[in-house]
């Protein structure tokens, strides 16, 4: 019984061992194999790149100047059968880092005496070359372990001694010389150049400015007689439209026109026979009745005014009678009143004094009723006095002062009539 093993291509499967005891191993890249239980033993070692870092710091060189060379290198275990099987030999079992320091100091060892053969100048002035001799010395070595160097370039070479910067200050400086006179000329013939260039180019820039120039202008002409003529069409195509519009409303208008007639005469004869209808019921409902009502009311109108007549005419001759009768009734009254009048001037001439005084004496008791009408709405009077002779006193003097108002007001002397005298004390 066994197992089936599988490798893929970044990596190779060693068997060995079998049942007849042989020493025969089997090499397998990308596929598989079979291995029997405790009789064959199964490996791997890896095909992948492994990238080396050399370095050899302060090596002498030819001239005796130390130096420090870094480099990086590209490996890896080779595939061919036979030297798959030197690699296996040398390297089975071990890790990527064990190989990798085998072969870092392999490389860095052939670099060390490398750099013991060269100046710093062929070093550093040719690392193509160097790197190239590097590799080419190295390769037998490290192909015999089955090994192959894919790639392997100097990545920085200096010094402590600053022997690098100084090398060749004389010459740097003739450099500079020649590089600054260089520079000068090259200044000045760049300048000549330069304004030729730019004359150059104005010249081509006028020319191209000027062909430009032109071949906008020439498109604008052609745009302007493009457009002119779209324009034109279009205003042809826009008068002849409007014109045909024109032509259309117009047609369309001279048979609305006529449609309009039409129905303007059909409504003319239809407002015609409503007309007459409305004549007729008019007639009918409202002139025969009102003409009707009209005459009752004229008629109603003529009674009512004659009979307002015949009454104006009984009323103003009833009043011209009642009048007449007032007039004479007012006549007689007044020439009665007259004639009474005339009778008491007689009587009070005849009598003279004595007639005043029978008027102002008939006046006396309705002045006296005038006088006491406040006090005919008075209940009580009561008169306040500490004397019982006082109120006797004070009567006395009002009548003893009466004839003086009445002589202020009539003008007649009461005092000379003997009765009064009597009663008032006043009697010579």
């Amino acid at each position: 019984m066994g197992n089936c093993h599988t490798v893929g291509p970044n990596e190779a499967l060693v068997v060995s061992g079998g049942c007849s005891g042989t020493s025969e191993k089997a090499y397998i890249v990308g596929g598989w194999a079979w291995a029997w239980w405790c009789l064959s033993d199964t490996q791997r070692i890896t095909l992948e790149i492994m990238t080396l870092q050399p370095k050899c710091e302060d090596v002498e060189t030819a001239e005796g100047v130390a130096i420090t060379v870094t480099g990086v290198a590209q490996v890896k275990v080779m595939t061919d059968n036979d030297l798959l099987a030197v690699a296996c030999e040398q390297f089975l079992g071990k890790t990527v880092t064990e190989i990798k320091s085998v072969v870092l100091q392999t490389l860095e060892g052939h670099l060390r005496s490398i750099l013991g053969t060269l100046t710093v100048e062929q070093i550093y002035q040719d690392r193509d070359q160097f790197a190239m001799l590097v590799r080419e010395v190295a390769a037998p070595d490290v192909g015999r372990m089955g090994i192959e160097i894919l790639s392997f370039t100097i990545k920085d070479v200096y010094d402590k001694v600053n022997y690098l910067s100084s090398l060749g200050k004389t010459q740097t400086a003739a450099v500079q010389r020649d590089a600054d006179i260089g520079v000068a000329e090259a200044e000045r013939d760049a300048g000549i150049r330069e304004a030729e260039c730019k004359k150059e180019m104005l010249d081509i820039k006028f020319l191209a400015d000027t062909k430009m120039a032109d071949s906008k202008r020439e498109l604008e002409l052609q745009k302007a007689a493009f457009n002119q003529e779209v324009n034109t069409k279009k205003a042809e195509s826009q008068l002849a439209y409007e014109l045909q519009a024109a032509k259309e409303q117009q047609k369309i208008r001279l048979e609305e026109i006529e449609i309009e007639v039409v129905q303007r005469k059909k409504q003319i004869t239809i407002e015609d026979k409503e007309i007459t209808r409305t004549e007729r019921e008019l007639v009918a409902t409202v002139m025969r009745p009102a003409e009707a009502e009209a005459y009752k009311i004229q008629q109603l109108a003529e009674g009512q005014k004659t009979k307002r007549v015949l009454t104006a005419q009984a009323e103003a001759e009833k009043i011209r009678r009642i009048g007449e009768a007032e007039a004479g009734s007012i006549e007689a009254v007044g020439k009665a009143e007259a004639e009474k009048m005339r009778v008491k001037a007689e009587a009070y001439q005849q009598y003279g004094e004595a007639a005043k005084i029978a008027l102002v004496l008939e006046a006396l008791p309705k002045i006296a009723g005038k006088v006491a009408a406040p006090l005919a709405r008075t209940n009580e009077i009561v008169i306040l006095s500490g004397e019982g002779s006082r109120v006797t006193r004070e009567v006395n003097q009002l009548l003893a002062e009466l004839p003086v108002s009445i002589n202020a007001l009539t003008g007649v002397d009461l005092t000379k009539i003997p009765l009064l005298q009597k009663l008032t004390g006043t009697e010579a």
